[in-house]
């Protein structure tokens, strides 16, 4: 029977990788708080705050969103329902917005309420640097992180976990 040895600086190589990546960096999240007044977001397990974000959000982002349009970032508590890796800027993470409440308030003002709401990476059409975009509210609704952040979030957040999102 042979065994193949590995170097120990292949070895150690592949163990700093894998600790380097998001997933170890901040570990599993079971909950979103976004501040919308703080442009900020932050991630939490058990309680316990992993990390927080400077977020851009949409062009309007004071009150909760009512229509389909509004440049409003929803408030409330939602579910981050499933993930899209083909998203037009990089990744994104859905929101459930609307919920029952958001459809049953569209009805009775006849106006549709929208959706499509998502947590998701850089504007890929944009001349500014991911640091810089991050400074102005440029998204139509959505939670923009940058691109190297959605990575971190893409492996940290599952399908199903909750999300708050404050005034």
């Amino acid at each position: 029977m042979r065994f193949f040895a590995w170097p120990l600086s292949i070895i150690l190589l592949i163990i700093s990788s894998l600790f380097a990546t998001s997933a170890f960096a901040i570990g599993k999240v079971d909950l979103v708080v976004v501040n919308k007044s703080e442009s900020s977001m932050t991630v939490f397990n058990r309680g316990k705050a992993l990390k927080t974000y400077r977020i851009a959000m949409g062009d309007n982002p004071i009150g909760h969103k009512l229509t389909e349009g509004d440049q409003r970032t929803p408030e409330g508590r939602y579910i981050l329902d499933y993930k899209k890796s083909d998203s037009a800027y990089y990744r994104a993470i859905h929101i459930s917005y609307p919920n029952d409440e958001d459809r049953l308030r569209a009805k009775a003002l006849g106006i549709s309420p929208g959706g499509q709401i998502m947590i998701h990476g850089e504007n890929p059409n944009s001349n500014l640097s991911p640091e810089e975009a991050q400074q102005y509210n440029w998204t139509d609704g959505c939670i923009a992180v940058t691109n190297a952040e959605m990575d971190e979030l893409w492996l940290a957040i599952e399908a199903g976990t909750p999300i708050e999102i404050w005034p």
